[in-house]
């Protein structure tokens, strides 16, 4: 059985069909009648779990080979045709040579195996700024992720008609060899292949394989952006929607800010928080000259531990129903799941994420894997914005870019303009802590917080960002800020409350764009008056507090220029002239 006329896809599965030798083929068609089979064939095999259906309806619980648990960079390539359009921020393998190997790796790959054939839509299927894909997998565990991620059916094969424009996905398990795991994407070729993993990350091919590597490439040549950013909405108290997209590197509260709940003196006056999207925004110029974005994806493929009532409650309410969950600790007591920071109180009798039983208050290691994850759909989440499902997108006021900075950059600043905007969020950079390296404050520059996911050439696809904003009207083009919640004192306490509290300091970008209130200039850009941040409600936080983490150090910013300059040479001549301009300034402005 086929779904489409379509001789492209069609020429696709059968090259597939023939390199992979399948014993079945079952197309992916949307239908709960075909997910019900594959869930109730997944759980007589024991890849899936049934969870207490009273607790956690429609939920289910996963495990993945112990040497499977995350997605592996150096093991992550780009094969464009020419090593200079990869880059020096990406691993490149020449594409013949590649394909070589990975054909070599998927021969015979599902002999006696079914081969699960998914059409899927990234964004709202038929949407202005949505694209498609085909994966081929051998994994039940990936087709009911992607029904969760994606939008998926046979009304994505009849909204693509005729075209060819569709990503080419194949995924197989193969082995689970981590010596012969690759996750390859071909950018000129529309193509993707991930071989000897199971892992969400590396094998769900429309996250971070298409919607970011390959989509950003498909951006640069059709002008249009594909951004490892979050996209929330606040509706102040006139009823006016606001929104704005979020850069931020990993372990610097994305998902929190993406699913913010204002404090409660915000909601009182009628300020509230929709979320649109947690993790990636394809973003593109609408008929009225602003840039519209979109979320691509369907669900959130999001980290359990540390995901409690306080931290993001949004979040957590999203898992309660038909959730897969990956390497969490099952709670044997009422069959429910369990990971750290979800509470203090580890279950008494469970099954950690290695499958082995342990006794929870006598465990010495992790009972969930500190990146196990929930893949929750989006409807599940109670601030859902009620554009989601708006296919040409909600148009972007402002671009966030953060880090995590104990000293360096201020709680927030805004950037001169585009130029100065696309400068800041190139030099994006955390601090490591002890615990990830020994080494305290070395400092990692993440572009965009694309570094892992910019599908070309790092310089090329700065200069995109220039060009975008070149289209765009002065008057039109969204206000750049810089945020980081992470100031620290000298006991290496956090001074900022972060969390809820950030309300306050999007309240102050509201004001900013709306032209409400001044700022002060500083050598990096404007940093608020004191008294411009609302701290109402924050009754041990001073004004003193505040002036102290909005102050910009002039000799700490003059390291900073030095390390930019450094970093700036890793892009050779690739580097626009117009950054390496923006880093010349900043120094005599520091030095003025």
């Amino acid at each position: 059985m086929t779904m489409t006329t379509n001789k492209k896809v069609l020429e696709f599965v059968q090259s597939r069909v023939d390199l992979c030798k399948p014993a079945k083929v079952v197309w992916i068609d949307g239908s709960k009648e075909l997910y019900d089979q594959l869930t109730k064939e997944a759980l007589s095999t024991g890849e899936m779990i049934e969870l207490n259906q009273e607790k956690l309806p429609g939920c289910l619980l996963h495990r993945t080979a112990v040497n499977d648990v995350a997605r592996v960079e150096n093991r992550t390539f780009i094969c464009s045709r020419k090593e200079e359009d990869c880059g020096p921020t990406n691993n490149w393998w020449e594409p013949a040579k590649a394909y070589a190997e990975l054909e070599s790796i998927l021969a015979g790959a599902y002999e006696g195996e079914t081969m699960y054939v998914i059409p899927f839509s990234m964004g709202p299927v038929g949407g202005p700024i949505s694209k498609i894909g085909i994966e081929i997998t051998d994994s039940i565990y990936v087709v009911l992720n992607m029904r969760i991620m994606t939008r998926v059916g046979k009304n994505v094969l009849d909204a693509l008609g005729d075209s060819n424009d569709f990503v080419r996905g194949t995924h197989a398990k193969c082995q689970v060899d981590p010596e012969k795991r690759y996750i390859c994407q071909f950018p000129e070729d529309n193509a993707i292949i991930s071989v000897n993993s199971a892992y969400g990350g590396n094998v769900l091919l429309g996250k971070k394989c298409f919607a970011l590597r390959i989509a950003s490439y498909q951006g640069k040549n059709e002008m249009w952006m594909a951004e490892h950013m979050l996209i929330l909405g606040i509706e102040k108290p006139n009823k006016e929607i606001v929104y704005m997209a979020a850069a931020f590197p990993s372990a610097c509260g994305k998902t929190n800010l993406a699913m913010l709940i204002p404090p409660e003196g915000y909601r009182k006056n009628g300020y509230k928080v929709f979320c649109v999207g947690d993790d990636i925004a394809w973003i593109k110029k609408g008929p009225d000259g602003r840039l519209y974005a979109i979320n691509p994806e369907n669900g959130f493929f999001g980290v359990a531990p540390g995901t409690n009532v306080k931290s993001n409650p949004n979040a957590l309410a999203a898992t309660q129903k038909n959730t897969i969950f990956t390497n969490v600790a099952h709670n044997m007591t009422d069959n429910t799941v369990w990971w750290e920071g979800l509470d203090k109180n580890p279950p008494e009798d469970c099954v950690d994420w290695t499958g082995k039983r342990v006794n929870g208050k006598t465990a010495t290691e992790k009972l969930a894997h500190p990146n196990s994850r929930f893949t929750a759909p989006a409807v599940n989440c109670p601030c859902l914005s009620s554009e989601f499902e708006n296919g040409a997108g909600v148009p972007i006021s402002a671009f966030i870019f953060g880090g995590r900075r104990a000293k360096t950059a201020p709680l927030v600043y805004q950037a001169r303009d585009w130029n100065n905007g696309v400068f800041v969020g190139s030099i994006m950079a955390s601090e490591t802590t002890a615990a990830a390296t020994g080494a305290v404050g070395v400092v990692r520059r993440d572009p965009m917080a694309m570094r892992p996911f910019c599908g070309y050439h790092m310089g090329d696809y700065f200069r995109h960002w220039l060009d975008m904003g070149a289209m765009i009207d002065k008057d039109k083009q969204p206000k750049f800020f810089n945020v980081n919640w992470f100031r620290t004192d000298d006991e290496g306490h956090f001074i900022w409350p972060g969390f809820g509290d950030n309300m306050r300091v999007l309240d102050w970008m509201l004001k900013r764009i709306a032209g409400e209130v001044e700022g002060v200039e500083t050598p990096i850009g404007v940093v608020p008056k004191a008294e411009d941040i609302n701290l109402e409600g924050l009754d041990d936080f001073s004004v003193e507090k505040l002036q102290g983490i909005l102050e910009v150090d002039k000799e700490g910013w003059k390291k900073e220029a030095e390390g930019i300059k450094e970093f700036y040479k890793t892009f050779g001549d690739k580097l626009p002239k117009e950054l390496a301009e923006q880093a010349d300034a900043l120094q005599v402005r520091l030095n003025g």
